[in-house]
């Protein structure tokens, strides 16, 4: 009986960091997924309330956010493909890596970086992830 409540007590113990991490990449998710339905129909408005503070000083107006994500990530723009991956949190680091396909169909992997504010997780930055070159 002691072992059994000592396992019981681990293992309740272990499941709530999991427990954590899920409901935070759930509601990072949930930002990313909500700036992607904006752009979807060119409310950079919309798609600007999910950036953070770092990037709003960046870019000033909705309007030049909204050119820049069309000129330089128009596979974000006009995804015909999306597939969230992997959540991250490298010593407080926290990222989510997005796997899109552009309209060109060509695949490419984002990863976000996100900070948490008094309005809710919200975008950072993003980068492309680079395959490691792999030698036959």
């Amino acid at each position: 009986m002691k072992h059994l409540a000592a396992a019981l007590f681990f293992a309740l113990a272990t499941s709530i960091p999991a427990h954590a991490q899920d409901s935070r990449a759930e509601a990072i998710v949930g930002t990313i997924q909500g700036q992607l339905d904006a752009f979807q129909v060119d409310d950079f408005a919309t798609a600007f309330t999910y950036a953070s503070p770092s990037i709003k000083r960046l870019f000033g107006t909705p309007e030049r956010f909204g050119q820049m994500v069309r000129r330089g990530f128009p596979m974000v723009w006009r995804p015909s493909e999306v597939q969230f991956l992997e959540f991250k949190d490298r010593a407080g680091r926290i990222s989510q890596t997005v796997l899109f396909r552009g309209p060109n169909g060509v695949p490419i992997v984002l990863e976000y970086f996100m900070v948490q504010t008094e309005s809710g997780w919200q975008i950072d930055g993003v980068q492309p992830v680079v395959a490691p070159d792999v030698a036959a």
